[in-house]
């Protein structure tokens, strides 16, 4: 039976939050700002700073607060090319910002050094291939890729490569021999995994938009200034939907009206008929908190994370150079007849959670497991064999080894963005951190003289009240509950809402047409 996925997307006041669910489970989680500039695929005009032999790469200023990673190897053989074509776009000398006409410059070396290409104060074309990560700014690369639904187009390029996804032998040779025959000059494509058993007509659909996106990004050079965004990728909303998007989705929710048209628009132009899966979310409780996503951001990027059915518990510890990751047997785990059976079911468990949360937090570089020890080899083998199987649905590339003489299992994952963190731990309620107990207990008589000077002396009407689970079971437990007494007080709609958002004694006031209503 196959698993069922969904999107849901809370758009909040400085972007939007978005999880992916299979089967109802957390899987991702992106936090995207509108001021966070600098994202994978973004093609930038670049001055090349500082030119470093030794290293035998360069710095590039494209408007971040350190300069960009550009190393030869990532400059691509045709990058003589591209600087050319760059200086012609940059003083009009190539109106047609088509590449048909265009005379390609030899590869350069493979072995050679980064100052016989480039020149200190140089402009250049650049795309960011890594995100700004903890100290170090944007890595960059030359070889320029555009995404689509069904392909990678690739300038100045003149190869057809396919996913090796893509098993049939019989549909390889006919996406290549289809590609081939559409594809414009000068212009390299990639079939991705999607495009198998795609018609010609979507197929050339796709690569008439993103070489319209290439020459709309080119015409721009002209009046560009150096650090200048030349040629965007998609919002992350949009590039998730694009590159998850398949049968088994069967649901994308969004709170916001205008990410909803957008979404349902660009649904309908990748996947024509399954923009009705788009649905605009207009409850009365926050969307993540209907969906239980709340619930699950805060039991699932802790240091501890519980297995299904108490059988263990993996502590994840993060540092500068490595992720460690330890697999405890719970108090449950003495179920199965001896030790071996025992450590092979929780380890098991601990492989599948363990794909899940380095898909969930994007964990990056270098991964040690430690596993509980087994004897048998071929538990050994088996437990290896599962854990490629539970990472196969990983977008990330990604290179595991078999576990070592002490138990110990290695994993390298490609990382291009942040790692995603989102502290659990809360405050004391009682003290705020401080160690001191503050009269925090008479939260309830404060939340009343907030309501009374709402209600009474401001005159508000249909007031909402947002509040942790536990406040919410304060005011409305029996039949006469507070709640009940304060409509027969006031004789004003008084609305209470539970959101595990808040901490226990947190709770805020919105009018009726939305608007938190600040004291």
């Amino acid at each position: 039976m196959a698993s069922s996925k969904e999107l849901v997307i809370n758009s909040t006041q400085n972007g939007c939050r978005i999880a992916l669910l299979r089967d109802k489970s957390l899987i991702e989680y992106h936090n995207e700002e509108n001021a966070n500039k600098f994202t994978v695929g973004d093609i930038y005009l670049g001055t090349v700073k500082k030119v470093v032999p030794g290293l035998n790469a360069a710095f590039i200023d494209i408007g971040y607060e350190k300069d960009a990673f550009l190393h030869y190897l990532d400059l691509g053989p045709q990058v003589s090319s591209l600087n050319k074509f760059t200086k012609f776009a940059l003083t009009g000398k190539h109106p047609s910002y088509d590449l048909g006409k265009f005379k390609n410059e030899p590869d350069i070396n493979k072995l050679g050094k980064i100052n016989q290409v480039l020149t200190k104060n140089q402009k250049i074309l650049v795309q960011i291939v890594k995100e700004p990560i903890s100290t170090k700014g944007p890595r960059l690369s030359c070889e320029l890729s555009l995404a689509g639904r069904n392909i990678v187009l690739v300038p100045f390029s003149s190869a057809v490569s396919i996913s090796k996804k893509v098993t049939n032998g019989e549909e390889r040779k006919r996406l290549l021999r289809l590609i081939s025959s559409i594809k414009p000059e000068n212009f390299g494509v990639i079939i991705r995994t999607v495009a198998e058993k795609k018609d010609v007509a979507e197929l050339d659909r796709d690569l008439k938009n993103l070489i319209q996106k290439w020459k709309d990004g080119i015409k721009t050079l002209k009046k560009a200034n150096p650090k200048d965004k030349i040629i965007g990728e998609m919002s992350r909303v949009s590039a998730l939907l694009r590159d998850v998007l398949n049968e088994s989705f069967d649901s994308v929710v969004v709170d916001d009206k205008a990410i909803y048209e957008e979404l349902r628009l660009f649904t309908k132009e990748i996947a024509p008929g399954k923009e009705k899966i788009v649905k605009n979310y207009t409850g009365k409780a926050k969307i993540f908190e209907s969906h239980g996503i709340e619930k699950q951001l805060k039991s699932l990027f802790g240091k501890s994370v519980s297995l299904p059915n108490g059988s263990g518990y993996l502590i994840i510890e993060h540092t500068e150079a490595l992720h460690v990751i330890d697999v405890n047997s719970g108090n449950k785990s003495a179920e199965e007849s001896d030790q071996e059976s025992t450590a092979l079911k929780t380890n098991l468990e601990a492989a599948k959670e363990i794909a899940r949360q380095l898909q969930l937090r994007d964990m990056g570089g270098i991964i040690v497991i430690d596993f509980i020890d087994m004897r048998k080899a071929e538990n050994k083998r088996l437990l290896f064999d599962k854990m490629k199987e539970f990472m196969k649905e990983d977008r990330s590339k990604f290179t595991a080894l078999p576990l070592s003489k002490f138990g110990l299992m290695q994993i390298t994952r490609q990382r291009v963005r942040p790692e995603m963190n989102i502290k659990t731990k809360e405050i004391c309620p009682s003290c705020g951190g401080s160690g001191k107990i503050a009269p925090s207990i008479l939260v309830a008589d404060q939340l009343e003289r907030d309501l009374d000077y709402l209600l009474s002396k401001q005159n508000e009407k249909n007031i909402t009240i947002s509040m942790h689970p536990y406040l919410y079971a304060f005011f409305t437990k029996g039949f006469f509950s507070r709640k009940i007494q304060w409509f027969f007080k006031y004789r004003k709609k008084i609305t209470l809402l539970q959101d595990t958002s808040l901490a226990i004694t947190d709770y805020a006031f919105t009018n009726k047409i939305g608007e938190q209503i600040e004291f």
